[in-house]
């Protein structure tokens, strides 16, 4: 009986930290940082679509590199990764404990949270080694990862048929993304009632625009990893750069990539909206 008591007592102390003001503090410092990558992503785009870029690449890696390279560039990039750890460990929190919701302790939530920990934790240590001085870290171009992970991959026995279940699923990943954010299933987890009329709409702007432009994204570099499946070719496969300069190729031209990069900039901001209004 002791023994249940202390585990009992044990679960107790653990579930009242992940509720704690702390990890609600990290989980908004995540939200912030993560709105700061996708605006410098969604602004970095705009420059390549209207001009050369300045070889900077349109992707996580040249955020970075854009945060780095701007006065006190290193303590921001401190303070940038520091906030990733607490997403990652919110999220860490939502598979223990569940998420807030009728259906927040669902085992399909938890894993999607487990996934999430897992990734925030992989941005976070990335940022703070490329801010120790590892300059190999954090600012890698994704299409270089992407084509590598596709050419091992392809080597692999049933290799074509992995890389294309992969690509399937990013690119329905893309779609689910872009269909949700047209059914503004954002709203609940925000505190709509606790905005004003004028804030509810700039809200719903965002988050349908950012969220379809965030999911075009990830449909078409889907589209890009099956056609490196099917034609055995790794140099198909891109990553969000590549990705987001195959919009400018389009009969559209630079407009199109435009666009989604002021979408991109779009769902940053959401992300700071979240910080402000989310559930936590």
């Amino acid at each position: 009986m002791a023994t249940g008591s202390a585990t009992t007592r044990g679960r107790g102390q653990a579930q009242r930290a992940a509720n704690s003001t702390a990890v609600s503090a990290g989980a908004r410092a995540g939200f912030v940082a993560r709105g700061v990558i996708y605006v410098l992503i969604g602004v970095l785009s705009l420059r390549i679509a209207f001009s050369d870029g300045g070889g900077k690449q349109a992707d996580r890696g040249g955020a970075i590199a854009e945060i780095a390279d701007q006065p006190f560039g290193t303590v921001l990039l401190w303070l940038l990764g520091i906030a990733l750890a607490g997403m990652a460990l919110w999220r860490l929190s939502e598979a223990a404990f569940g998420q807030p919701g009728p259906y927040g302790k669902k085992a399909g939530k938890r894993v999607m949270a487990v996934g999430r920990s897992v990734f925030y934790a992989f941005v976070s240590c990335s940022v703070l080694f490329y801010a120790a001085g590892d300059k190999g870290s954090g600012s890698g171009s994704s299409d270089k990862n992407s084509q590598d992970v596709t050419a091992k991959a392809l080597d692999w026995p049933a290799g074509q048929w992995i890389v294309a279940v992969a690509g399937v699923a990013v690119g329905a990943t893309g779609v689910w993304i872009a269909v949700r954010a047209f059914l503004r299933k954002f709203h609940k987890h925000l505190k709509m009632s606790e905005m004003s009329a004028h804030t509810r709409k700039v809200v719903n702007f965002l988050g349908v625009f950012g969220g379809a432009s965030r999911g075009v994204v990830f449909a078409v570099a889907g589209g890009f990893a099956v056609a490196a499946a099917v034609q055995h070719k790794p140099g198909k496969a891109k990553g969000m750069d590549d990705t987001l300069r195959s919009f400018s190729e389009t009969p559209a031209g630079p407009w199109l990539l435009a666009l989604i990069a002021v979408g991109l900039a779009a769902f940053g901001a959401l992300s700071w909206a979240n910080a402000r209004w989310r559930e936590v």
